[in-house]
């Protein structure tokens, strides 16, 4: 049995760590990344360099008449798949690069499993999502994270490619560290980034508590006054939300189970009522 580190982060006081885990190492965040890939849409929006409703075939080669708008990746009701076909097992995006996205995208009315419309959550939408972004912005993913939503938020230690020294891995058996999925390629705008746990609770607290960038986007998960997202790779995991009433919670872990993650953060809101 592995070690569970854990770092948990609140508005009620100074954070919490056990296990190893550390408020200023990088970690992954798995599908969190979402949030911010939904709040570039948003942004870009409002600038007028991108629609909301655009058709996917207006900035990618997709084929004409598919019915899916750029919100309805946002949304997760572009029907297309959870996952993109052909992943491996061991590091499953590792291969799912530029190219292979380029090809699923030629074929798009082929690859979705449900009418545009119906709800189906899909990481391989929200790195169609990227690209269309990067198309319609006319630089790379990183670049518009940083110009739209990083740089205005003042939000710091976020990236795709953090210095190997400044990671935190997964303990593994004695003297290791398990080895994280690769995920710097086209899934990234799903859920490659990387951020320290301190970097997390800034981003909830300016887009979701003091909303410096305005109203947050349609990526946020909502359960009546909580707003919500969470992440997963193999050995990480997080949970970030905040109420209505401006309470807010952090927690990552790293090994374990997410669902376990998102269980802890839940309870942590519901005592500190």
């Amino acid at each position: 049995m592995f070690r569970v580190p854990m770092c948990v982060l609140t508005d009620a006081g100074p954070a919490r760590v056990t296990g190893g885990h550390a408020v200023d190492r990088y970690v992954q965040i798995g599908s969190l990344t979402k949030t911010l890939t939904g709040t570039v849409l948003t942004r870009m929006a409002e600038a007028g360099a991108i629609g909301l409703d655009d058709p996917v075939e207006r900035w990618l080669p997709a084929p004409s008449g598919t019915g899916i708008t750029l919100l309805d990746l946002a949304r997760h009701t572009s029907g297309l798949p959870r996952l993109p076909p052909g992943l491996g097992r061991r590091d499953p995006y590792a291969a799912f690069g530029p190219a292979e996205l380029l090809r699923l995208v030629r074929g798009l009315d082929t690859v979705a499993v449900r009418p545009p419309g119906e709800e189906e959550y899909s990481n391989l939408g929200y790195s169609v999502l990227g690209a269309a972004l990067a198309a319609a912005g006319g630089a790379g993913y990183e670049e518009l994270l940083d110009t739209y939503v990083l740089r205005p938020a003042g939000l710091t230690e976020v990236t795709a490619r953090p210095h190997p020294g400044r990671r935190l891995l997964a303990p593994g058996l004695p003297g290791t560290r398990r080895r994280p999925w690769t995920m710097d390629g086209a899934i990234l705008p799903a859920g490659g980034l990387w951020a320290t746990p301190r970097a997390v609770a800034a981003l909830v607290v300016r887009l979701l508590v003091e909303r410096r960038l305005g109203e947050p986007a349609v990526s946020w998960q909502s359960a009546g006054p909580l707003r919500w997202h969470n992440g997963a790779t193999r050995d990480a995991s997080v949970f970030a939300g905040a109420m209505e009433d401006g309470r807010w919670v952090v927690v990552h872990r790293l090994n374990g189970r997410a669902e376990d993650t998102d269980r802890a953060a839940v309870e942590l809101l519901r005592r500190e009522r």
